[in-house]
């Protein structure tokens, strides 16, 4: 894929069947323990309980992916991943899915999202940071690779 300009309008919708396969090869090329399996983005697709978006731009179909998960009987969303293709890094595709995670959220009278974070994801931290979300804890040996995890929030006012 070639470079993605730094000025493109990315455009993020509700992903779709057809997009499947895009989304279990970029879930695999972006996260090796914890990942979704096609199964769970098979089921993600149709849920009332999960939202999966798809950031495009520029003509290019699938730069990016989010996966918001809603809970009956209470107002906190959870943005339950977050990846973008290596070459859409730094150019607004993470932010794109984040604001439209958090209009999903606010769709659903969501009024928090949360979210996890390994500790030494340096860009991703200051990408939520940047964006409003603040630190609340720490999940020791969170990840499958027993790597421990930051919690994020941010009001969704």
């Amino acid at each position: 894929m070639p470079p993605m300009p730094a000025t493109a309008a990315v455009r993020v919708r509700r992903a779709e069947l057809s997009d499947l396969d895009d989304l279990v090869a970029l879930e695999e090329s972006s996260f090796a323990p914890d990942r979704l399996s096609r199964a769970q983005y098979r089921r993600h697709l149709d849920s009332e309980t999960a939202t999966v978006l798809v950031a495009s731009a520029n003509h290019r179909r699938f730069l990016g992916t989010a996966v918001v998960f809603f809970r009956k009987g209470t107002h906190v969303a959870r943005l339950y991943s977050i990846a973008t293709h290596v070459e859409a890094r730094g150019k607004g595709v993470g932010s794109a899915l984040l604001d439209a995670a958090e209009h999903v959220a606010r769709r659903r009278r969501c009024k928090v999202l949360r979210l996890e974070v390994r500790t030494d994801n340096d860009a991703a931290i200051r990408l939520y940071e940047r964006l409003g979300y603040v630190r609340i804890g720490r999940y020791e040996r969170y990840y499958g690779d027993g790597a421990d995890a930051w919690r994020y929030e941010k009001r969704l006012g």
